[in-house]
């Protein structure tokens, strides 16, 4: 793996890290409403990000100004399914089934992005990719756990690895005119937007209220270091390792989770949870290069990446050369 890999991986594992570290901030925001807190969340996190936009030698102004019309489409519907709607159907499939089945889907998702992106790219699917995704789903679902449901928590829970896997396809197309900041900031303020109009249409002038201490303390907690610092970072990573491998790291967000819940009293860390971390970290690691099992000179598999050109033939003397537990919001 080198430099520009091994810092896309870190930064990539950070996000997810960060993410599932956050679900205590969630649920302290139980009795808020979703919309206002989402469009509070998602605003100030646009806010906060316009000062480091302004340090970019190519104006953000002109890069929106560039972008087409089919890119902006993107964008809106990168922030009301792979935000919003992720979310939303969250706590819809929570109805009526226990947060770890939206959590184990959510958890297949590398597998989906690891088959969706290259056939959109027109070429076939890595099978490292795929086997490591297969890792990674397969320690997820232990670290979780599987629960009570119906079927509409398991539709609702469809719905959220449908958000999860369209926060990183439908990026792909804008993620290099735009780069990490400014996309992360644009989606934030499409998606602020988007939580409004729900709010409006769902719950009129009452979706958005003066929070608690405790709740201004979680949105300020989702808006600063999971939306702006793990957007960003995550972002950064996928731009660098490409959305297959990224996504592999969406496996630690419950590992994170199970790991931080006996700290606040809200569950316990396993043996089941620590087997599960393991078949996480080691299809992470296969899928990014780390580990190697049977692939010649431990690069990454077919699709992962370009291979290094092979050296020239020597010449001969004297002569020319020869013949890659939790409630998961966003």
């Amino acid at each position: 793996m080198n430099a520009t890999s091994l810092r896309g991986a870190l930064l990539a594992a950070l996000a997810c890290v960060l993410v599932g570290a956050s679900f205590t901030a969630n649920s302290v925001l139980g009795d808020y409403p979703f919309a206002g807190g989402q469009a509070l969340r998602y605003g100030l996190a646009a806010l906060l990000l316009i000062p480091f936009l302004r340090r970019d030698p190519d104006s953000a102004t002109a890069r929106l100004r560039r972008l087409t019309c089919r890119q902006w489409g993107r964008i809106v519907l990168l922030a009301a399914v792979g935000m919003v709607g992720f979310n939303l159907a969250v706590l819809a499939a929570e109805q009526t089934a226990e947060p770890a089945v939206p959590g184990v889907f959510v958890g297949c998702a590398p597998i989906v992005v690891g088959v969706l992106v290259p056939l959109l790219d027109g070429r076939r699917p890595s099978r490292v990719t795929l086997y490591a995704a297969g890792l990674v789903a397969v320690g997820a679902f232990t670290v979780q756990g599987w629960g009570r449901t119906d079927l509409a928590g398991v539709l609702f829970s469809v719905g959220a690895l449908a958000g999860e896997v369209g926060f990183a396809v439908l990026a792909v197309p804008v993620l290099r005119p735009l780069g990490p900041k400014l996309l992360t900031a644009t989606v934030c303020g499409v998606a602020a937007v988007e939580s409004a109009l729900l709010g409006l249409l769902l719950d009129g002038g009452s979706f958005l209220r003066v929070p608690t201490g405790g709740e201004a303390t979680a949105l300020l907690w989702q808006a600063v270091v999971v939306t702006v610092i793990g957007f960003v970072c995550w972002y950064s990573g996928m731009q660098r390792i490409g959305a297959e491998r990224a996504t592999l790291f969406s496996g630690l967000i419950p590992v994170s989770a199970a790991l931080t819940a006996p700290l606040v009293g809200a569950g316990t860390y396993g043996l089941a949870q620590g087997a599960g971390s393991l078949l996480v970290g080691a299809g992470v690691a296969y899928g990014s290069g780390v580990l190697v099992l049977g692939r010649r000179g431990g690069g990454p598999g077919r699709g992962a990446g370009p291979r290094p050109p092979p050296p020239p033939p020597r010449a001969p003397p004297g002569g020319e050369a020869g013949a890659g537990r939790a409630r998961p919001r966003r």
